[in-house]
């Protein structure tokens, strides 16, 4: 083992999967005293920059261009926690010694599609599998986010109590209703604020259309993940579905309640070592995923998160904040 070793660790998307690898990332440094360069795509690199961990956080702008700066770094090791055919191809270009994590692809199928689960690990933990030969170990301290010192001010007073809601989803099977979200903030008396990509405006003007309550915010589209993040971070509790903010809320110790359909916790993409107070609330119809990421469902077209129950999230939700 080289002393001080210089370690490439690669992981191109997307928010929350980036999020998963910052135990890896603060053991690689820690215990091996490394010297730890991230590359991931240029959309991604925000997330990453600020995290004390990382000399370098490098993109793809062109494969060749990218490859020719990481040439001339002189890795000791790869780390690819992506471990698909661009990953590979990079890595044999390179041509230093690589570890790669194991995708369980047949284990994942399995529960997919025939309910069997032998997969009873967190993606955090196979991502460890990849290290285990340089001697490095999980420390279970959880995940990291590094909010910046300086970033444009938010227009929300953060130190009164309120809920931050995160409507976001990858795919529509992903998402709770309009219908389920308005009639949990019916009767939810603390003031909520939602946050959302610009592709949650749609869906937040939809919800704010017809409901009367002073107290709720609308901020999809309007924020940064850095900001969003620091909404969630100053919340009394986050309600999310299954996306990358999630990871983040996981970082704070704050509740989250986290809303499940086309994908189940089982996958292994669970909040990671959260707040004690964590719910997991999972659609009656199945206990078994629906799909990998969640575009699919085997019940009805816009997923089965739409038949959880409102009266479950907000009892949840007020035996959280007790």
């Amino acid at each position: 083992m080289p002393k001080n070793p210089k370690i490439l660790v690669i992981r191109f998307s997307s928010i929350g999967d980036i999020i998963l690898t910052t135990p890896i990332i603060r053991c690689l440094k820690l215990q091996l005293h490394a010297e730890i360069d991230f590359l991931t795509k240029p959309i991604y690199k925000d997330i990453m920059i600020s995290n004390p961990n990382i000399s370098e956080v490098y993109t793809f702008s062109q494969f060749s261009k990218t490859i020719d700066v990481l040439r001339t770094k002189d890795y000791d090791f790869v780390i690819d926690l992506q471990n698909n055919l661009r990953s590979l191809k990079l890595r044999l270009i390179l041509g230093v010694k690589s570890y790669t994590f194991p995708k369980q692809n047949f284990k994942r199928y399995l529960l997919i599609y025939f309910g069997i689960n032998l997969l009873n690990d967190h993606i955090v933990d196979r991502y460890f599998k990849s290290v285990e030969k340089l001697n490095v170990y999980n420390d279970k301290k959880g995940l990291d986010y590094f909010i910046g010192s300086s970033f444009p001010k938010i227009d929300f007073n953060t130190e009164q109590d309120y809920i931050c809601w995160c409507i976001a989803g990858t795919y529509e099977q992903k998402k709770l209703s309009v219908t389920q979200i308005k009639n949990v903030i019916s009767k939810i008396q603390l003031p909520i604020l939602f946050i959302g990509g610009a592709s949650e405006k749609e869906i937040s003007f939809k919800i704010f259309d017809s409901i009367e309550k002073e107290n709720c915010v609308n901020l999809c589209g309007e924020t940064t993940v850095e900001q969003s993040a620091y909404l969630m971070k100053k919340s009394k509790l986050v309600l999310t579905n299954d996306t990358g903010m999630m990871h983040i809320a996981s970082v704070f110790n704050i509740p989250i309640v986290s809303c499940w359909g086309c994908t189940k916790p089982s996958l292994g993409f669970s909040p990671y070592l959260p707040n004690i107070k964590s719910e997991n609330i999972i659609t009656p119809l199945s206990k078994r995923p629906c799909s990998k990421h969640g575009q699919y469902c085997r019940f009805q077209s816009k997923g089965c998160i739409k038949e959880i129950d409102e009266n479950v999230i907000l009892n949840t939700i007020e035996s959280l904040l007790k």
